[in-house]
């Protein structure tokens, strides 16, 4: 099957049966920190033991968190699925500067729109997404994230969550070593 605006490539990497969830908002810095070292992880684990679930939770404090979100899964649903979402969170973690408001009220990004936002993405990620981000049917994908988290009772990011229970004991400052010693993963 196909990616689609209405069904996004899942974004999940490696196919083990520990299951690690991290909830992500694509403009806060300590979720950039984690997405940073994410590659390393799956290395490390291995992807026939570790099954890495990248979940999305927009946060109203971050002013362009929903349409970046909605960004990353428009690429999921372009022909190269999860590994054009990876490039969307790329470009956006290591030029984060471009879609946050200083202490979230002022500064030169005030006046960006969702279009203008939409547009800085596709340019640092070479992605045409315009088409994909203005389907109806993305719709469906971005609430399940939003209600997923709710249900899970995510409220904060990074949140890492461990075959199905949220595990405070991870952070975002963790070197890669912890993490899998957390997940009782033997490098």
């Amino acid at each position: 099957m196909h990616p689609s605006a209405a069904h996004p490539d899942p974004l999940v990497w490696g196919h083990g049966p520990k299951i690690l969830e991290v909830f992500l908002e694509p403009t806060c810095p300590f979720s950039g920190r984690a997405f940073g070292k994410f590659e390393a992880l799956l290395t490390a684990a291995g992807e026939d033991r570790l099954s890495l679930k990248l979940r999305l939770l927009s946060q109203p404090w971050h002013m362009f968190s929903a349409p970046v979100i909605r960004a990353i899964l428009a690429a999921a649903s372009l022909p190269e699925g999860k590994a054009a979402a990876w490039r969307v969170m790329e470009a956006v973690f290591a030029h984060r500067e471009a879609f946050i408001l200083t202490d979230h009220a002022s500064g030169p990004n005030l006046d960006l729109s969702p279009r203008g936002v939409l547009a800085r993405i596709e340019a640092l990620s070479g992605l045409a997404l315009s088409a994909a981000f203005e389907q109806p049917e993305l719709q469906v994908a971005v609430k399940w994230h939003a209600r997923y988290a709710r249900q899970n009772g995510i409220h904060v990011t990074p949140t890492f969550m461990v075959d199905g229970l949220v595990e405070n004991g991870m952070g975002s400052g963790d070197e890669v070593s912890v993490w899998l010693e957390r997940l009782g993963i033997a490098p």
